[in-house]
């Protein structure tokens, strides 16, 4: 069962012992309408009457286990039936050697269509690569030697920092400062969630907004 109480301008939702820190909407943040959107990397309708913007790091345990655990029911439940549009940010931490290296490899197959199975291939197989480098390796073992090609040529051309720098950038703007953080964003409220929590947590929360 839910418990909500107000402490210093903090809402927290409790469900199944598990605690979410979530702030009330201030008008000052800058809202996933208000700001650019990769559509390669989002999902679900833009008409929903939840946004979910999530700020990650491919080298991060914690998103492993936020996409592990979470995104795949998140995404039958909630993003294909319209009721939340998922927006997925690069946070790659400098605590992590290959992370950056991830987002530009992830941001290239997104440019050809093949974001999901790239970002499925990294975080299934991130405890590998996490220890080789060999992130480029990863990809190469979802894609196609044409695909592979066009990725490579993306990735060595330079031009998909400008993308990762500005949701870092957006991130810290928010006061990101761990991976993952996300933003919920329903009717004008804005709610912060850090760290992976469960698929029960999110549910609670999120049948709770559609419910107002």
């Amino acid at each position: 069962m839910f418990r909500r109480k107000l402490h210093s301008g903090i809402v927290a939702l409790g469900f199944l012992g598990a605690t979410v820190a979530l702030a009330a909407g201030a008008p000052s943040r800058t809202t996933a309408a208000q700001s650019e959107v990769d559509s390669r990397k989002a999902f679900g309708s833009k008409n929903a009457p939840i946004v979910m913007e999530i700020f990650s790091d491919f080298q991060c345990p914690a998103c492993k286990t936020l996409y592990m655990n979470v995104w795949r029911q998140l995404q039958e439940n909630y993003v294909n039936t319209g009721k939340v549009y998922v927006i997925q940010r690069d946070f790659p931490l400098p605590i992590h050697a290959h992370s950056r290296e991830a987002s530009r490899y992830a941001n290239a197959a997104a440019q050809i269509g093949k974001f999901e199975s790239v970002e499925q291939a990294l975080f299934e197989k991130q405890e590998a690569w996490a220890a080789s480098g060999d992130v480029e390796g990863t990809v190469a073992g979802v894609l196609d030697a044409k695909q592979m090609a066009k990725v490579r040529a993306l990735v060595k051309g330079g031009t998909l920092e400008a993308g990762i720098e500005r949701d870092v950038a957006l991130g810290r703007s928010r006061g990101v400062n761990q991976t993952p953080t996300s933003y919920i964003t329903c009717k004008g409220q804005v709610y912060p969630v850090v760290g992976p929590q469960t698929y029960e947590v999110f549910r609670a929360f999120l049948d709770q907004l559609l419910k107002q």
